[in-house]
């Protein structure tokens, strides 16, 4: 699976963690920047790894800031992106189990890297159910071509 990482400066340090847990997992992680730890917009770079996802060229995304929540805002902007802040292993499990969340947010400064590294584990490799579920995020898609066409 092809999997874009970005972060702002805030999660610098812990992108290059994730980076290597993917790699050894069998992913291909591709490095959405920042390429040094410098002071950046948050919606730039969730925009960089978002159109990406939206576009398919690449599968998922995590993207990683202070608290993960101005990513999860800029990165639903894009159709097609399913993006979540998760704060334990349950919220990952159940991100992908009934959201089909195709990119994860996670907190710097509130998670420890220990659990990062268990809840990528386990979002990873959390099946989406379908079913009823299925029914839903089809609603959502709905939704976005519905605002995207313009009125009249």
């Amino acid at each position: 699976m092809r999997i874009a990482v970005g972060c702002d400066h805030r999660g610098f340090e812990i992108k290059k963690h994730i980076l290597d847990q993917l790699q050894q997992l069998g992913h291909e992680g591709v490095d959405a920047g920042p390429g040094q730890c410098e002071a950046v917009d948050y919606p730039d770079i969730a925009g960089a790894v978002a159109s990406q996802v939206s576009d398919g060229s690449i599968d998922r995304g995590i993207l990683i800031c202070g608290t993960g929540i101005g990513m999860a805002i800029a990165a639903n902007k894009y159709p097609g992106v399913r993006a979540a802040p998760c704060h334990d292993d349950l919220t990952a499990e159940m991100s992908r189990r009934h959201n089909d969340l195709n990119v994860l947010c996670l907190s710097a400064d509130l998670l420890g890297e220990k659990l990062i590294h268990r809840m990528i584990e386990i979002w990873l490799n959390t099946p989406f159910e379908a079913g009823r579920h299925a029914r839903r995020i089809e609603k959502i898609t709905q939704q976005e071509k519905n605002l995207a066409r313009p009125a009249g």
